[in-house]
C-alpha cells in the first residue's frame, strides 16, 4: 500500500503562488537596486538576437523550477510503501530446562549405532530435539551439580539455548546433585511469567546430594506459583560402565531416586519419565502439546519502505538542469 508519512507537507505546493500574489512584481522594483547602462541601445543593436525578456528562454526555466519544487515537496511528504497490516498472536509456554551436570553423568550406559555415549550426550540430544521446533515458546536453561545457576534466561532464541547446552561439560557445576536448588532457581526465573504457561523440565540421573533447599520444599514453592514440573530420570539403575583411569572402563553402582522425582512431578501436576532412551522425550512432547496454551501477547507489525529518495533524486536532476539552462541557451544563440 502506497502512502505518505507527512501528507500535510503537500500544502507547500501553494507556497510559490502565495509569494506571487502576496509579493507582486512591482514591489521588487522598490526593493532591489537596478543597474542602468547608459548606452543600452548600442548593446541591443550589437546583439539583436538577445533580449532580456525572451519568452522562449523564460518558459522552460519556469517549468524546470516548478518540477524542482514539486519533487522537493514530494520528498518532504515522505512517500513510503507499507506492507499489509499483520496481527501476530504469540501463543506458547515459558519453559525452564534444568539439566544435571554431575559426575555420574559420565556413565556409559547409552549407545548409538556406532559407539557408546555417556548420559550427558544423551541429555544434550534430548534437549536439542525438544527445543528445535518450539519457535513460539520461551526457553531458559538451568545447570546444576554441587550448586545450581541460571545459564540462559528465558528467550525465544531456542537455537542459542541448544548451542549453549551443547558447549557444557560434565562437572562444570561440581560433581554433586542439587535438585532442590535447581528447582528453586528455575522457579525464580518463571515466577513473573503469565499463569498456565510456566513449565520446568528437570533432567537428572541420580539422587539429591547437595541441595540447600529440600527438593520437596522447592516443588511446593513451584506449586504455589502454578508451575508444572516434568522430571526425567536418565540412565539405568545398578551396575553401569564408567570411564576409569588410563582409559579403562569400570563398573560402578548408580541409583536414580525415582520416588523423589515422581513426588516432585505429582505435587506440581506434572509427570515423571524414565529416559533409558529418547522415546521418553516423545512422551513429554505429547503431554505438553495437550496442555492449554495461553495467549501471551498480540502485536501489530507494519513494514515501511521509504521512497523519498526517488523524488529527491529527480529534484537534484532538475536543479542541475536549471543551472545549465542559461549556459546551453548562450551556446545555442551565439554558437559558443
Amino acid at each position: 500500500m502506497f502512502t505518505f508519512s507527512w501528507p500535510w507537507m503537500g500544502l507547500l505546493l501553494l507556497l510559490p503562488l502565495l509569494v506571487r500574489f502576496l509579493l507582486p512584481a512591482l514591489k521588487f522594483k522598490s526593493v532591489f537596486p537596478i543597474l542602468r547602462f547608459p548606452h543600452l541601445n548600442i548593446l541591443q543593436s550589437a546583439f539583436p538576437a538577445y533580449s532580456l525578456q525572451d519568452k522562449k528562454t523564460g518558459k522552460p526555466f519556469l517549468i524546470l523550477l516548478a518540477l524542482l519544487w514539486l519533487c522537493l515537496v514530494l520528498a518532504m511528504m515522505r512517500p513510503q510503501f507499507v506492507d499489509q497490516l499483520t496481527e501476530v498472536e504469540n501463543k506458547g509456554y515459558d519453559i525452564m530446562l534444568a539439566v544435571d551436570l554431575s559426575g555420574s553423568m559420565r556413565a556409559l550406559d547409552f549407545s548409538t549405532e556406532k559407539q557408546t555415549v555417556n548420559r550427558l550426550d544423551v541429555a544434550k540430544t534430548v534437549v536439542s530435539d525438544f527445543v528445535k521446533d518450539r519457535e513460539s515458546d520461551r526457553i531458559g536453561l538451568v545447570l546444576f551439580g554441587d550448586s545450581a545457576y541460571q545459564y540462559a534466561p528465558l528467550t525465544l532464541d531456542t537455537l542459542s539455548v541448544s548451542q549453549m547446552l551443547n558447549e557444557t561439560v560434565i562437572s562444570m557445576a561440581g560433581d554433586g546433585t542439587a535438585i532442590g536448588d535447581a528447582i528453586g532457581i528455575a522457579v525464580k526465573g518463571l515466577r513473573n511469567r503469565p499463569e498456565k504457561s510456566r513449565i520446568i523440565i528437570l533432567l537428572t540421573d541420580g539422587e539429591d546430594t547437595a541441595s540447600s533447599i529440600p527438593p520437596i520444599q522447592a516443588a511446593q514453592l513451584a506449586k504455589e506459583y502454578g508451575i508444572r514440573i516434568y522430571t526425567i530420570g536418565i540412565g539405568h539403575k545398578g551396575q553401569v560402565p564408567y570411564p576409569g583411569q588410563l582409559g579403562r572402563i569400570v563398573m560402578v553402582e548408580t541409583n536414580i531416586d525415582e520416588e523423589l522425582l515422581r513426588a516432585i512431578a505429582d505435587r506440581t501436576g506434572g509427570n515423571y519419565f524414565h529416559a533409558s532412551d529418547t522415546n521418553a522425550l516423545r512422551e513429554v512432547y505429547e503431554h505438553i502439546d495437550k496442555l492449554e496454551k495461553t495467549e501471551e501477547e498480540a502485536r501489530q507489525y507494519m513494514i515501511r519502505t521509504p521512497l523519498y529518495r526517488y523524488p529527491l533524486s529527480a529534484g537534484l536532476l532538475f536543479l542541475l538542469a536549471v543551472s545549465l539552462l542559461p549556459l546551453a541557451e548562450g551556446r545555442r544563440r551565439y554558437g559558443v
